[in-house]
């Protein structure tokens, strides 16, 4: 065989190879798909109560499933879908404005992602009015401000930074929409800024989590937030923006962790790293979502990321119950440096910190 027929045939082959393995992102038999499973959990979430922070103010976790359900909604061109999730936030405006967030937490704040998102779909300029007021709050330092806020101010990050790994999503999910609503490079300028912190101060050798720096346990969801926050800043950064290379590092790092924590199911465990643990679905779909994104973009390889996100995937869809609710899903946890303390946590169906990833997942196995 002649070197040039040699060369085209390997071309040829590489490029089935590479079609098959992103075959493995979108052909999924059916009640696996993500359209299907896309559209029981987003339907669902529209009928469904407001989930309060501190019996007072819109959880996150609620913004996180609005926000992924809004996501699903445009991949599936489903305008109905659109119009219910968007009727759902009118009352913010008039008799449920109580139930706005104050603009003093980092929780609370991530809540101008929803309005800025629905500002991108709309164009109504009271979405706009109010994501933006969230975004800038984060930076703007308040005349109450305690030493420690005024010292993270000073040093040119949000006031409301406090190490913990949640805010990598927290943080970055209203300034990168807020940077994407206003194309002003200072938002995500912002987001990188804060991302190259924690990454510097908080990740470990091993790539991974723990979560907190005097609790050294690799929790599933808390590293989820980190999975999606690196995953979400990396596809809406600049190309040629200095943080970049620093993010994909870390990224990368954590992605080839996880993948040697992966179950032999596809799942991961609420405690990564402790195969005698249960299977935990809220962090099993954080980092499903991140191995998509990678797949996609081309950051993570092919052939090693997309048979896992699919095992993944494959594994998820039966947690669903018949209501459309996401089981085994670990209830809101704060840091505790006790072992035994993670693994009886107790596990809630429908909670909307499962709800949201799954969600997340659909849409962006199928292109959003």
């Amino acid at each position: 065989m002649c070197k040039k027929v040699f060369l085209l045939l390997l071309t040829i082959f590489s490029f089935q190879l590479l079609f098959a393995q992103k075959n493995l992102l979108t052909n999924f038999p059916k009640g696996f798909t993500p359209r299907e499973a896309g559209k029981r959990l987003a339907y669902h979430f529209v009928d469904d109560r407001h989930d309060l922070y501190a019996a007072r103010y819109i959880h996150y976790a609620e913004v996180c499933t609005w926000n992924s359900a809004l996501k699903y909604a445009l991949a599936t061109k489903d305008q109905r879908l659109i119009q219910l999730l968007q009727r759902r936030f009118e009352p913010f405006f008039t008799k449920e404005k109580a139930l706005l967030p104050p603009m003093n937490h980092v929780d609370y704040n991530m809540f101008g992602s929803l309005a800025l998102q629905l500002y991108q779909i709309t164009k109504d300029e009271r979405y706009r009015d109010m994501g933006l007021a969230y975004a800038d709050t984060q930076w703007e330092l308040p005349a109450g401000a305690n030493s420690e806020e005024k010292a993270w101010a000073d040093k040119g990050y949000s006031w409301q930074t406090r190490m913990w790994i949640d805010d990598m999503y927290m943080i970055t999910v209203v300034q990168s929409q807020a940077y994407k609503v206003t194309g002003d490079a200072k938002y995500i300028d912002r987001a990188a800024k804060e991302m190259v912190l924690y990454l510097n101060e908080l990740q470990r050798p091993n790539g991974l989590f723990y979560h907190a720096p005097d609790v050294p346990y690799y929790w599933a969801r808390g590293d989820g937030w980190m999975a999606v926050g690196m995953a979400d800043l990396l596809r809406d950064l600049p190309k040629d923006h200095k943080d970049r290379p620093r993010i994909l590092e870390g990224y990368l790092s954590m992605m080839e962790s996880l993948k040697k924590h992966q179950r032999s199911d596809g799942m991961w465990n609420q405690l990564i790293d402790a195969p005698d643990f249960w299977p935990e679905t809220s962090g099993s779909a954080m980092f499903t979502y991140a191995f998509i994104i990678g797949v996609q973009q081309g950051w993570l390889a092919a052939d090693v990321y997309a048979p896992a996100a699919r095992k993944a995937w494959m594994a998820m869809i039966p947690y669903i119950d018949e209501r459309n609710n996401v089981t085994e899903v670990c209830i809101g946890t704060g840091k505790k440096n006790d072992k035994q303390y993670y693994h009886d946590r107790p596990r809630m169906a429908g909670d909307f910190h499962g709800q949201a990833p799954y969600l997340w997942c659909a849409a962006a196995f199928l292109g959003q």
